[in-house]
């Protein structure tokens, strides 16, 4: 099987990457600094003109320019970088990250059908908890480079079908690592901050004494082959957490691998990235968390460490458009109702903070009575359906509101449409763009 080492294609090798684009019309009411590049926001203009709102509007010179500069932040480090396609599968975002990246992380067989169709010869890992039998089949057959194997159960039926079909597994363990203690090799413990996952009961991954079973076990499992291991401990984490968190991972995985005389040759450390929704105009410090990763590297000769982050990836690269059908106001508050909601941007209320926003002014309005807006008060943003839960933004401090405005939500990219709930009442399916491709 081909080994995850190598971009499919050339990445050129930058010491910074640029600022990214920011639109600076004064027809657009951007709030807190949310990010609008001018071909996003030309995009929105002509799809309204058109009536295809809701929609989606992706802009890959964007991604590629962050994908960019997070290439150049790993250089030198011998990290490698693969990409969690589960934030978000478009085929056009995937068709731009894989130019960038070393390989794609897929959870299901939908996802893996979907990326052998988009991009045919990108290496692979397959992780994930409750893989089916015809999921670790179809992996097998496709050549999958890695299995994440999250219990000494699937490590089993991965042997299986490995054997069946005369073929032999590269597999990482994952495990769930205790997050308090001391680090030291074989100890059990993470170092560094408290962490959301590790040490926590939990559907992904192994207790590391289940570990420790499968590595015992490993002499009567010949269909699969353990090159290291793979942790997701925590997300929403700054660069010194991350590298702290990358840092107890790989000392735990050496202490294991020495205790069951493993030759440790791969560990993945996720991902976990922060990605602040509160302030839309910063992005990862990709470049502090290179020189920090890259020691953690240095430090475990001879072992390929990767990163699998998703939201930090493609979050900033996406916006979701709509326009204002209704502005009210109710008990003291104002409330701009919009078309869509939700059930196409779920990122809102699955994490339950305000989704920054941009208002691009339309003047055109022809009915023959008042224009509802809003009198210079907070907005509270929502969506058509029938809940009091959809809300998209709320009390955002925007000059005025107007009905047949449009509004441009920002850090769409990921977690976002895959995610909702589209066939809630029935509405139309929000239109998909692509500019800067």
């Amino acid at each position: 099987m081909t080994a995850l080492s190598t971009p499919t294609a050339p990445v050129p090798a930058v010491p910074a990457a640029a600022p990214l684009a920011m639109s600076g019309r004064a027809a657009a009411v951007v709030p807190a600094g949310t990010p609008l590049t001018a071909a996003v926001e030309t995009a929105v203009r002509e799809h309204a003109h058109d009536g295809a709102l809701p929609a989606y509007v992706y802009d890959l010179a964007h991604l590629r320019a962050h994908l960019v500069r997070i290439r150049a932040a790993l250089v030198g480090t011998g990290v490698e970088l693969l990409h969690a396609v589960k934030a978000n599968p478009d085929a056009a975002i995937l068709a731009t990250v894989v130019r960038h990246v070393d390989g794609l992380e897929v959870a299901s067989g939908g996802e893996l059908s979907h990326v052998r169709a988009v991009a045919p010869g990108v290496p692979l890992a397959f992780g994930g908890p409750g893989k089916t039998d015809g999921e670790l089949a179809a992996a097998v057959a496709a050549g999958v480079d890695r299995f994440h194997v999250e219990s000494l159960t699937e490590l089993r039926r991965l042997d299986a079908t490995a054997r069946a079909a005369g073929a032999r597994a590269d597999v990482l363990l994952r495990v769930n690592i205790p997050a308090a203690g001391p680090a030291s090799p074989g100890s059990g413990a993470m170092a560094g901050p408290a962490l959301t996952m590790g040490g926590a009961p939990s559907p992904f991954g192994m207790d590391p004494a289940e570990a420790d079973a499968a590595a015992r076990e490993l002499p009567r499992l010949p269909g699969v082959e353990v090159l290291g291991v793979h942790a997701h401990l925590a997300s929403g984490l700054g660069p010194e957490q991350c590298a702290a968190q990358a840092e107890g991972i790989a000392a735990w995985a050496a202490g294991f691998a020495a205790r069951h005389g493993i030759s440790l040759r791969e560990v993945n450390v996720g991902g976990g990235m922060d990605v602040d929704y509160g302030a839309p105009a910063r992005t990862f410090d990709w470049e502090g968390y290179g020189a920090r990763i890259g020691r953690v590297a240095a430090a475990h000769p001879g072992v390929t460490l990767r990163i699998e982050p998703g939201r930090a990836v493609s979050a900033y690269s996406g916006w979701y458009a709509s326009r204002v059908l209704d502005v009210k106001r109710s008990h003291g508050e104002w409330f701009a109702v919009c078309s869509g909601g939700t059930h196409h941007l779920r990122t809102p209320a699955a994490k339950g903070h305000s989704q920054p926003l941009a208002v691009l002014r339309e003047d055109r309005w022809e009915a023959p009575w008042e224009r509802p807006a809003s009198d210079g008060g907070p907005v509270t943003f929502v969506g058509q359906l029938c809940t009091p839960k959809d809300v998209l933004a709320r009390q955002v401090p925007v000059p005025q509101v107007r009905a047949g405005d449009l509004v441009v939500f920002a850090m769409a990219g990921a977690y976002a449409h895959n995610i909702s709930h589209t066939g809630f009442l029935m509405h139309p399916d929000p239109a998909i763009v692509h500019v800067g491709g």
